[in-house]
């Protein structure tokens, strides 16, 4: 497992943006300041002080300073990061989330990153941060976008469709798999996960089909790989959660409206 290494110390603020092979560790670790992550392509798992936060592409992780922190990718992943000094962050959560980017910070992300910009140095970079400080500030807030369990009969079945979301088992295959009743499995991820197994599958494919996307898999294809009998079936899921279908959520033209290119967070089923 190829070790992760520590991002520059903000002075206020820097950026980086790496692609980091698959089974990358960033070891657990406190850092004195306020820390974004963003997944352009794959999924970034972040553990925070006890908490489980997946990072999407379209999601970022908010770390505060000194919270206890480690991030692993199963996959392929190019990630984003923002270290950010605490004077800049009086108004920010004082405790780990999920923020739902609008279309303007990953602009901005996006373009430090196209002319590999780590520290700001000019007039007009600064006023971007300023910016950019402003967009998160007002960025919708999440506890969790796709909460996990380390519960002994929750955890086998997450691991496995983590790592396998085709996987079409339903709750009575797992049920009997771990030796307890459907009613009981059913029960446990109401209590531990705070959604129905049906309801935290569908988020799971809709990460996971994030990342299919932004590769350019078509949608027949990502269909298929997540174990839908039609490609009608995967896009009614697909608009259902996120508002848009995946054309109106990709689209490139420049008319399209901040709900086609980002995740409409009024539309997510509430945590």
């Amino acid at each position: 497992m190829k070790e992760i290494s520590v991002g520059q110390e903000p002075k206020p603020i820097s950026f980086r943006s790496v692609q980091y092979d698959a089974d990358s560790l960033l070891s657990e670790r406190r850092q004195p300041w306020f820390k974004l992550g963003y997944a352009l392509r794959g999924v970034m798992d972040v553990h925070v002080d006890g908490r489980h936060l997946l990072c999407p592409p379209r999601f970022a992780t908010w770390i505060p300073a000194n919270a206890l922190h480690s991030c692993r990718n199963r996959q392929n992943c190019e990630f984003v990061s923002v270290y950010i000094d605490s004077s800049l962050c009086a108004d920010m959560p004082k405790h780990p989330c999920t923020l739902v980017l609008s279309p303007l910070i990953k602009s901005i992300l996006a373009d430090f990153a196209s002319r590999e910009v780590t520290v700001p140095e000019t007039p007009q970079d600064h006023r971007l941060v300023r910016v950019l400080m402003d967009q998160l500030i007002i960025a919708p807030r999440k506890k969790s976008y796709l909460p996990t369990s380390d519960e002994p009969d929750l955890k086998p079945v997450i691991d496995a469709l983590l790592a396998s979301p085709g996987d079409r088992r339903s709750l009575g295959d797992w049920a009997m798999l771990l030796g307890v009743t459907e009613r009981t499995l059913s029960r446990r991820f109401h209590r531990e996960i705070g959604l129905s197994f049906s309801e935290w599958r569908q988020r799971l494919k809709l990460v996971a089909s994030l990342s299919m996307l932004e590769d350019g898999m078509s949608v027949t294809r990502i269909s298929q790989e997540l174990g839908y009998n039609s490609a009608s079936a995967f896009i009614s899921m697909f608009k259902r959660l996120s508002g848009a279908s995946p054309l109106q959520l990709f689209s490139q033209s420049s008319d399209a409206s901040d709900t086609q290119t980002g995740i409409s967070d009024a539309k997510i089923p509430a945590e």
